[in-house]
């Protein structure tokens, strides 16, 4: 099927909106929430509503608006009523609104994804909530990717600030979700299954929307409310690998793993309430949705959901572009998904620009082309990267994406995409030519999601 370039670009479009949309969290949530008659189904828990006296709701993350509103309504104002409901959840500052049970609270600003005094102050509400319950209650916690920056509660000798530097120094060497978590969750009350233990309820059930891939429960959001599967000893570890016990502002963080490592060299796991976790929502959704709206377009497409972490957003960018190169040219399939969550090394400070993690895979793709195609670079191919959460680093936008048309664009004004590469500047690379993709927030989180689509060199008649 041939495709003009203003198709390529609507369809690349919309099936990765495609793949977004099917993972909403208040879809999510209402789907996996049912009352019938006297019967509350939360996942595959199922709860007596007449042994229950009052229900809480609590959790943290990026999609925690439109689990808390997926929830009010699937209860219904029978149960939200008779059950006083009741609740805190922590969310980006742009995703708070007012509901009429569950409070949501901002715990960190709009694209800041680190660790705020506000954020200490809702994790202490909660803690204190979930220490009121009783025998008689049950706890809805409500869990997705971003909670761990949402829910700070740091460990006695270790300050809101030392847990910022660690977080930032790590992130920008490059170390991955789960070297983060095995830090972050040593160094927290509440994480690494600090919630769980805390939680005096009769019962504890967790709806989680997966942003790490192969969805380790443990991991995700630093798994509040999941036993801890590493040790003080694995952090340390973890610091060693990026030496950090070699930086002086970062030795009483080193000290106070030592201590801990030394005193529990094994994780307590005690909780006197029973706890089920269960996953509604991954990047496996969304990839299998972008897939479907990509055979509705007439795209014979291939899907790929890593399991694993990925390594750097350029390496993912240059194969990616690779495969579509190679798509255009051969038979079989004629577009490309894939779900996934690459990291960036970041230069330094000064040199530094604007950027995300999929801003970046685009614009290493398009050197890529330049490289492989010359001034031909793109004709026939268009590609896009985002993050479901609307969120691409420190930035407003998603993500990015790139067609042929840009492409002559940007020859006339005469940016220079390696240049923005070597220095992290994606951002501004994609503004002056209107290729950033602004979502605004998207109350849900299950990692990126990429999108490839080409229309097939036709070949040469033979002679």
């Amino acid at each position: 099927m041939k495709r003009s370039p203003k198709q390529l670009a609507e369809d690349v479009q919309a099936i990765w909106q495609a793949g977004v949309d099917a993972v909403k969290s208040d879809d999510l949530v209402y789907d996996a929430v049912e009352v019938v008659e006297d019967t509350l189904f939360v996942g595959e828990s199922e709860f007596n509503l007449s042994a229950i006296k009052r229900i809480f709701v609590i959790g943290a993350g990026k999609a925690g608006a439109g689990m808390a509103i997926g929830l009010q309504k699937a209860l219904g104002d029978k149960v939200l009523r008779e059950k006083h409901v009741q609740g805190i959840v922590s969310v980006p500052a742009d995703c708070v609104q007012e509901l009429s049970c569950i409070q949501l609270k901002a715990g960190r600003p709009a694209g800041q994804n680190s660790p705020t005094v506000e954020g200490v102050e809702i994790s202490r509400q909660i803690l204190r909530m979930c220490e009121s319950m009783t025998v008689h209650d049950l706890c809805i916690c409500l869990i997705s990717g971003g909670g761990s920056a949402l829910l700070p509660s740091p460990i006695d000798g270790i300050s809101l600030s030392e847990k910022q530097e660690i977080t930032k120094f790590l992130s920008g060497n490059g170390a991955n979700i789960e070297q983060l978590n095995t830090v972050r969750k040593q160094l927290s009350r509440i994480k690494g299954h600090g919630l769980a233990m805390s939680c005096k309820a009769g019962n504890l059930v967790s709806l989680i929307i997966s942003d790490v891939l192969g969805d380790p429960l443990d991991v995700i959001a630093s798994g509040p409310t999941v036993p801890n599967s590493t040790t003080a000893a694995d952090a340390l570890d973890v610091l060693k690998k990026f030496g950090v016990p070699h930086i002086e502002k970062f030795a009483n963080i080193v000290r106070v793993l030592e201590e801990k490592a030394k005193r529990h060299p094994r994780n307590d796991s005690r909780t006197s309430c029973s706890v089920s976790n269960w996953i509604i929502g991954n990047n496996a959704v969304a990839v299998d949705a972008a897939g479907i709206e990509a055979e509705k377009r007439g795209y014979s497409h291939v899907m790929h959901c890593a399991t694993d972490m990925e390594g750097e957003a350029e390496q993912v960018g240059q194969h990616l572009m690779r495969m579509a190169i190679k798509m255009q040219n051969e038979a079989g399939p004629d577009c490309l998904i894939t779900g996934g969550e690459p990291v960036v090394k970041l230069v330094d400070p000064s040199q530094r620009g604007q950027g995300g993690r999929n801003q970046q895979l685009v614009l290493a793709a398009i050197v890529e082309a330049i490289e492989q195609q010359g001034d031909d670079a793109l004709n026939g191919i268009a590609i896009l990267s985002g993050g479901t959460d609307g969120e691409d680093g420190p930035t407003d936008a998603a993500g990015a994406w790139m067609d042929a048309e840009a492409i002559s664009a940007m020859n006339l004004s005469g940016l220079k995409p390696e240049e923005c590469l070597a220095k992290n500047d994606a951002y501004h690379f994609f503004a002056p030519l209107n290729r950033l993709v602004m979502t605004g927030p998207t109350h849900t989180n299950v990692c990126d999601v990429r999108v490839v689509v080409v229309d097939r060199v036709q070949p040469q008649p033979e002679k």
